[in-house]
């Protein structure tokens, strides 16, 4: 089949929704489907399997997207809106596919080219109009969920990636042609020598630390002023060591770490390629999401479970819907208890065992057989 996907992001960054958009094309492609993307101006190329991007023209004023709402995605939706129309003009496509607030008017083009619609619900966007504090107006979240209501019933199928988007859907009526598809997927590593990573472990941590790891971005509901004050807390020789984040967002975050006299205690890496990440959690003792906020399952947690690292997490809906008290640590979301849990993880056999067994189910349970399987049933519902 011809797809035509749209996708409102810039496309390819290392974050959420791009890194989903990625996975998304890689299966359609393995599946022997045509992908053509109408995405932003912005991003890195992706050399994918039957893919071609079609990108609107750039705005020379607008050079970032930052995650979450931003003004800046109006002017850029609009642009993607007609370049889509235009594409559907000359082309013909078996499905529109499209993801977030790209739906909005993805079922309107379906509609009037009659198409069968795909809508990639990565999240619930009036709610992420609240969780990133965009706006308190009733009047424009109530818009949203209006719009987002419409999307949902005017889509032949819809994808949720996590257990509470799949609730907000039933509710509405449309669980029949609601598919839970989680972002279990990860980008192969690279290739690293044993003493490759003892080499580099030296250097993280010359005194034979334990290490620590946060992978991820820094935005505020992932909770790092949180985890450097729980760091504050933990007695036992270790290296926090923070991988992810903008360079401004990094600065941020050391001046906290020199405030709370942790300077020597953390070490704040860049942004690094995807494929680096599994060298840093090979590196790692025991690894951390001390999210605070949201619902959404985060990424990582995925690819931390096959790690067979022990697991420290906020018990929040945002890591139950996966994590359990039999595969992770779950910790209140408070400075003590998040440094208990760290504690409890680096001298305790019992998380280690947890962690070898949490390995163990999510090799068989997060596989790229059931993830093709469950885009297949996707497109099989939209197309009947």
């Amino acid at each position: 089949m011809k797809i035509l996907m749209l996708a409102p992001e810039p496309f390819f960054e290392p974050r959420g929704t791009p890194i989903s958009v990625y996975f998304r094309i890689m299966a359609l492609g393995e599946l022997g489907h045509v992908v053509t993307l109408v995405t932003y101006p912005l991003g890195e190329e992706a050399n994918l399997r039957n893919l071609r991007i079609i990108r609107p023209p750039n705005l020379s004023f607008i050079r970032k997207v930052k995650i979450g709402p931003s003004l800046a995605k109006i002017p850029l939706d609009f642009l993607l809106l007609l370049r889509a129309a235009f594409e559907l003009a000359k082309t013909h496509y078996d499905i529109i596919f499209s993801h977030e607030e790209a739906a909005f008017f993805g079922v309107v083009l379906a509609k009037l080219w009659g198409r069968p619609h795909i809508y990639d619900m990565h999240s619930s966007l009036p709610q992420q109009l609240e969780n990133f504090e965009f706006t308190r107006s009733s009047f424009l979240i109530s818009l949203f969920r209006r719009m987002e209501n419409f999307a949902l019933k005017n889509s032949q199928a819809v994808i949720v990636i996590c257990q509470d988007l799949m609730k907000k859907v039933t509710k509405l009526g449309c669980e029949r042609k609601a598919f839970l598809v989680e972002n279990f997927l990860d980008f192969p590593g690279e290739e690293f020598s044993a003493e490759d990573i003892a080499k580099k472990k030296r250097e993280l941590a010359p005194r034979g630390e334990k290490i620590v790891l946060y992978a991820g971005n820094f935005e505020s509901y992932q909770g790092i002023p949180f985890l450097l004050e729980a760091a504050q807390k933990v007695r036992e020789n270790v290296i926090f060591l923070l991988v992810g984040g903008s360079e401004a967002a990094l600065e941020e975050m050391r001046e906290m770490a020199r405030k709370l006299g942790l300077a020597e205690r953390v070490t704040f890496v860049n942004r690094v390629p995807p494929s680096h990440i599994p060298l840093y959690v090979s590196l790692a003792d025991i690894l951390v999401s001390p999210r605070l906020a949201g619902t959404n399952t985060p990424l990582k947690i995925y690819s931390f479970l096959k790690s067979g690292k022990p697991l420290v997490a906020t018990n929040l809906l945002t890591h139950t819907q996966v994590l359990s008290r039999g595969n992770a640590i779950l910790v209140e979301p408070d400075a003590q208890s998040l440094a208990e849990g760290i504690s409890f993880a680096l001298r305790s056999e019992e998380a280690r065992v947890r962690a070898r067994a949490a390995a163990e189910w999510a090799r068989k349970e997060y596989t790229l057989p059931r993830y093709l399987e469950k885009i297949g049933q996707v497109l099989d519902k939209a197309k009947n």
